[in-house]
């Protein structure tokens, strides 16, 4: 017996097993046919989700298009970034914060018509405007305030409308 004649031999022998190992190996194939379909098409829903709204163009003409808007926005915050800076220093000497203590300067006249208004900007700078009303006159005086003090006495009103206001905190 030659060769050929002792391979068909072997094969007829085996034709059973040859089949199931051939349907095997086939069936995997299959699965990683399948496999591999499903991660093309959804890579390829990725694809055209990213393409989509790109008038045709290429990717790179669309990478520059954001890069440059992405540069104006980084430039536009930096000015605004500045604007706030100086907005804020400018604030600073605003009026910020304010006080008002009414109270009843004499027995004679009725209700709570004085009063005492502490005006202060963030420094705590400003002045305390007092007014005693009476029924015959009224009188107003202004005292000024550096840094929460005033250089002049105040009354007891003044004094707490001036703590009024510096409990009053900005952020």
């Amino acid at each position: 017996m030659n060769f050929t004649e002792q391979v068909s031999v072997l094969i007829m022998g085996n034709l059973q097993s040859i089949i199931l190992v051939i349907t095997v190996l086939i069936l995997l194939a299959l699965i990683v046919f399948i496999n591999i379909n499903i991660k093309l098409s959804r890579l390829n829903k990725k694809y055209s989700a990213m393409m989509r709204g790109t008038d045709g163009g290429n990717l790179e003409s669309l990478l520059m298009k954001q890069s440059t808007q992405i540069a104006q926005a980084v430039d536009q915050v930096s000015k605004m970034d500045i604007e706030c800076k100086k907005l804020s220093a400018i604030s600073k000497n605003c009026v910020q914060k304010v006080g008002l203590v009414r109270f009843n300067a004499f027995e004679d006249v009725g209700s709570d018509l004085s009063f005492a208004l502490a005006i202060l900007d963030g420094q705590n700078n400003g002045l305390v405007i007092s007014s005693i009303y009476g029924r015959s006159e009224s009188r107003i005086y202004a005292k000024p305030v550096e840094n929460g003090q005033s250089s002049y006495h105040l009354t007891d009103e003044e004094k707490a409308a001036l703590n009024k206001a510096q409990e009053k905190t900005i952020s």
